[in-house]
């Protein structure tokens, strides 16, 4: 017999011994199992650790398996059991450090975690399962013994996804976090379901004519305050919003409906929660052992140990199994430099350099490249996203160069320039003009994709709308004018929940976005501006099919600083039309503004960012012009326009 406190610290209760833990041959590790895992090379460890609901002679029950190498003694604990360590202790498989064993008549829905008795200082802690495939939701901390299986519903997406992912298919990326992106008021501001949402997100998507969908971490985390970015459950979307099969439906949901799925990926720290990874077995198990290099002083969070070969299997088949199980089309990685250098965020004498005296970290380099080859191979019609704020070469670019292997990179200095830019009064933007046409130095060292993300409308930093400088009329005409100027350079786009909206208030993610805004004209008139923008850019291959090739990009002029107008083209591959776009970035009409083009005819204009439907003043020009023979800006032809304040104006003519 067995005596043990109740959890709320009431009288003890006594419980008959319940059956130890048993295996009986049910190990789903093979011997090549353990070498490939205890080598780094193990890329789907989520088929073998974990729980596993089994059937063994007929006896249903679960089969678990943790790597807890310097455990002196591994059981499983939960309400089966009342929590009482040592009941259902599970077995040492070799040397591997890896800890399983069967417990009969445990199915679905039970709640587990892992006593762990480390052979060091008496140390003993309860965990979650880092392999876990759901866990309770927070502030509970237990995991579920869930199975995962999932009648899927998108295979004619899957099949042909291959053309929505790739480099020359427009890429219009709405950014959600799920929690806030829409609330419901009438029952007591309640988040939507996974469920709730997939019809919602599908129907507001594809209206906008976005492509894609990335959502902010959706893995489990404690903190809701995160926003995901302190992940403990790198194999569990969060229950906050339903059950594993709950997001597949809505990643489902979506593809059924032409959507491409992004999810934000954090293998850069994760949290020092007391159930989590963090000195999992009394010992620095995945973080490194030294403060300088497993301590992130930015997020007080511990760092992953990169050169230890269990870790890289944990984390690549975190990835890999995002994509598998999920049909997850693509993984984008925070906070990349951070991993990059061991002197990120850290004074002179906080870090230790790295075998060659230099401040790059060799371990975490060489795992980047390892995961995006593991990605690119297994699953070639996805792609990998690095958020790298620095200037560090190649991140997009092949490994067998010397890249990092990354398929695309945040232009996080044309986002910087841009809002910098924008910001100013347009009296002194004349004096700042480079922050606009920096970045064609340096736009074809990557493949781009251009951010306006969350992290520039939280903090104080205030909400796009609230960036813009001016009286009421010149913040809507500005943020129109801005989202101009980002779909008309190269690059794919990303956006967060609630620019569309021209939101006052910066993000909140205790809140739905403000969606009564739309009952206002001006509001009403950003949102189609984005729709219309997005439809231009999906449907007009000049505008997607070369964003990575310099082909597809020329100024026409971009050195008319002293009126702060920008002028340029872009083509295509598979087209021959041409589309110019002038933009204004001053209060002050232009009524007869000369453009050189390379082609004569009528040149239509297709969008205006000053039209009345928009919220603008209503000049224009009349549908189009007709381009006059005569040279300008080097070019044979040239067209005199209407160029409206604070406004961006596309034309287009088959050349």
């Amino acid at each position: 017999m067995t005596t043990k406190m109740t959890k709320d610290g009431n009288a003890p209760m006594t419980l008959a011994k319940a059956p130890e833990t048993v295996l009986n041959g049910v190990s789903r590790l093979s011997e090549d199992d353990l070498y490939l895992f205890n080598g780094g090379k193990h890329q789907r460890m989520y088929e073998k650790l974990g729980a596993h609901p089994v059937s063994l002679d007929g006896v249903v029950g679960t089969y678990f398996a943790v790597w807890a190498p310097n455990a002196e003694r591994v059981s499983v604990i939960g309400e089966f059991n009342q929590w009482v360590p040592g009941t259902h202790t599970l077995l040492p498989r070799g040397s591997s450090g890896i800890w399983e064993g069967f417990i009969p008549d445990m199915g679905q829905g039970t709640l587990y975690k892992y006593h762990i008795a480390s052979r060091f200082n008496g140390y003993a802690s309860e965990r979650a399962d880092p392999y876990g495939f759901f866990h309770e939701n927070p502030p509970r901390t237990a995991s579920v013994v869930w199975d995962i299986d999932y009648t899927w519903g998108d295979q004619e997406w899957m099949q042909s996804r291959r053309r929505y992912n790739s480099q020359s298919a427009p890429m219009s990326v709405y950014e959600v976090h799920i929690g806030s992106w829409m609330r419901l008021p009438e029952e007591d501001n309640r988040a939507l379901t996974y469920r709730e949402l997939a019809v919602r997100l599908a129907e507001y998507v594809s209206r906008m004519n976005f492509t894609h969908v990335e959502f902010l971490p959706i893995m489990e985390h404690p903190f809701y305050g995160s926003w995901g970015y302190q992940t403990t459950g790198y194999f569990a979307p969060t229950s906050r919003f339903g059950t594993p099969q709950d997001f597949m439906y809505l990643v489902d949901y979506l593809h059924q409906h032409g959507i491409g799925v992004i999810l934000d990926w954090v293998p850069s720290h994760f949290p020092s929660d007391g159930h989590s990874l963090g000195y999992f077995d009394g010992t620095h198990l995945y973080e490194h052992a030294s403060r300088e290099k497993g301590w992130h002083p930015d997020w007080n969070s511990y760092i992953f140990n990169y050169g230890r070969h269990e870790v890289r299997s944990f984390l690549i088949s975190s990835a890999m199994f995002w994509l598998d199980k999920y049909h997850i089309d693509g993984l984008r990685v925070d906070a990349v430099a951070s991993m990059l250098y061991l002197d990120y965020s850290r004074q002179p004498g906080e870090w230790i350099p790295n075998e060659y005296g230099g401040n790059e970290n060799l371990e975490a380099i060489s795992f980047l490249r390892e995961f995006n080859e593991a990605v690119y191979k297994s699953f070639p019609d996805t792609q990998t996203i690095a958020e790298e704020s620095t200037s560090w070469g190649m991140v997009s670019r092949p490994t067998y160069l010397g890249g990092l292997g990354f398929g695309m990179k945040w232009d996080m200095g044309w986002m910087h320039d841009t809002l910098s830019y924008m910001s100013r009064d347009p009296l002194y933007r004349r004096y700042h003009h480079n922050e606009l046409t920096f970045r064609m130095l340096y736009a074809y060292h990557e493949n781009f994709m251009l951010p306006l993300s969350h992290d520039e409308v939280v903090h104080g930093k205030g909400s796009l709308l609230g960036k813009m400088p001016g009286d009421l009329w010149q913040k809507f005409a500005n943020l129109r004018l801005l989202f101009a100027y980002m779909y008309a350079q190269t690059g794919k786009k990303l956006f967060f929940m609630g620019g569309e909206l021209a939101q006052w208030s910066e993000w909140y993610h205790e809140v739905s976005l403000d969606w009564n805004l739309l009952d206002f004209p001006l509001h009403r008139g950003v949102q189609l501006w984005v729709e219309d923008l997005n439809r231009f850019y999906k449907y007009e291959p000049a505008m997607h099919e070369l964003d990575n090739d310099s082909q597809s990009f020329e100024w026409i002029d971009c050195n008319d600083a002293d009126s702060s107008i920008i002028t340029l083209l872009r083509r295509g591959k598979t087209t021959n039309t041409i589309v110019v776009g002038a933009f204004n970035f001053t209060p002050v009409p232009r009524d007869e503004y000369l453009i050189g083009v390379p082609c004569g005819g009528y040149w239509r204009e297709v969008l205006n960012s000053d039209g009345g439907e928009y919220g603008g003043s209503g000049m224009g020009n009349a549908g189009g012009t007709n381009a006059e023979h005569i040279e300008h800006h080097g070019r044979p032809f040239r067209l005199n326009i209407v160029l409206p304040p604070l406004a961006g104006v596309f034309f287009v003519n088959g050349c």
